[in-house]
């Protein structure tokens, strides 16, 4: 049961709180998931901005349609699933018009670098990050997408397995092949200590 140390009051009982038009009960339960959704939204998108916008979004989405909330699952999950399809619908969005419009900039960012590196390590670092982003890109987009949201780090395994809708075991494979698929695509171009 989702229970918070405020009060003591479960998910399911703010959500019929809510339901019955207590504003606050569904304020609580905002506060309660906002760092799981953040998170996730920011898994799928790699930006902050789309990822605040995608969760207001998914919270609103989730306050509109909390009628249609079946208790099938947990009211995290029901809400992770809809944030994740919104920034699943953005990401698709936002590549199609990059794709027709605008050729992509090279991440090419020049900082002081942190105290005991050197600009040269800075570089490398920053030329890995690079080329991990870009074969991350390059995964097939459900062990993608599974890696993202593992790494994402607030949510359990079955609760992300509840979000995409799919076994705890496939999840936890897909994750483990992406990490495998990764790990040999950057031996592959001379990043084999990774």
């Amino acid at each position: 049961m989702d229970i918070v140390s405020t009060g003591g009051v479960s998910d399911p009982e703010l959500v019929e709180r809510a339901r019955r038009g207590e504003d606050a009960a569904f304020g609580t339960l905002v506060d309660r998931h906002r760092v799981a959704v953040f998170r996730a939204a920011l898994a799928a998108l790699g930006t902050r901005e789309d990822a605040e916008e995608v969760a207001q979004e998914a919270f609103v989405a989730a306050y509109r349609h909390l009628g249609d909330f079946r208790e099938d699952a947990s009211f995290k999950t029901w809400l992770l699933s809809i944030a994740w399809r919104k920034a699943l619908t953005r990401r698709r969005n936002v590549k199609s018009l990059l794709r027709r419009f605008v050729q992509p900039p090279d991440d090419v960012e020049w900082q002081v670098p942190e105290a005991g590196r050197s600009q040269e390590q800075a570089v490398l670092d920053r030329e890995l990050h690079g080329h991990v982003r870009r074969e991350i890109g390059r995964l097939a987009p459900k062990l993608r997408d599974a890696l993202l949201l593992a790494s994402a780090g607030d949510q359990s395994y079955t609760e992300i397995a509840g979000v995409l809708g799919i076994p705890v075991g496939t999840f936890k494979w897909r994750v483990t092949e992406a990490r495998r698929q990764l790990k040999i695509r950057l031996a592959a171009i001379g990043y084999g200590h990774v």
